[in-house]
């Protein structure tokens, strides 16, 4: 399964699929390695002390790319929000990420997991292009957010 964002419209409503890459433990030479240096969407979890995953960031990477992004968001010398370096050094982390050359598609589906997420607290804006937004996630791990 490739890790990509699918789209279909229908007048005013937009469909995308969100197919996720596999689950991967937080290293940066896996990252350097097997992560592509292209656009895309991208969620950080961590793995509590009850085994339980829990996503902690989630994120668009336009210029640099996902390898970049990733690496940047991960490394703990880098990274400059403390709560983010504090889950990165306490825990083991894992990352997922799905590929869009499209700026407006990554910012729509942001919205809607914002949205999601948090309901009623504005963390990104859509495109404006479509009324209504919906999202279906494709996981191998039947990791599904929504």
């Amino acid at each position: 399964m490739e890790a990509v964002i699918k789209k279909e419209t229908d007048q005013n409503s937009v469909f995308y699929t969100v197919y996720w890459s596999e689950l991967k433990k937080v290293d940066k030479y896996k990252i350097a390695t097997s992560v592509p240096s292209v656009s895309g969407i991208f969620e950080l979890y961590y793995l509590d002390r009850k085994k339980k995953l829990n996503r902690f960031f989630l994120a668009r990477a336009w210029y640099g790319g996902l390898r970049s992004s990733l690496r940047r968001r991960t490394d703990t010398e880098i990274e400059n929000d403390p709560a983010r370096r504090r889950v990165l050094e306490s825990y083991p982390c894992y990352f997922r990420y799905s590929l869009s050359d499209s700026y407006q598609d990554m910012s729509d589906i942001l919205y809607f997991f914002a949205a999601t997420y948090f309901p009623g607290r504005s963390f990104f804006d859509p495109s404006g292009r479509y009324k209504n937004i919906f999202v279906k996630e494709i996981s191998k791990e039947k990791i599904v957010t929504i």
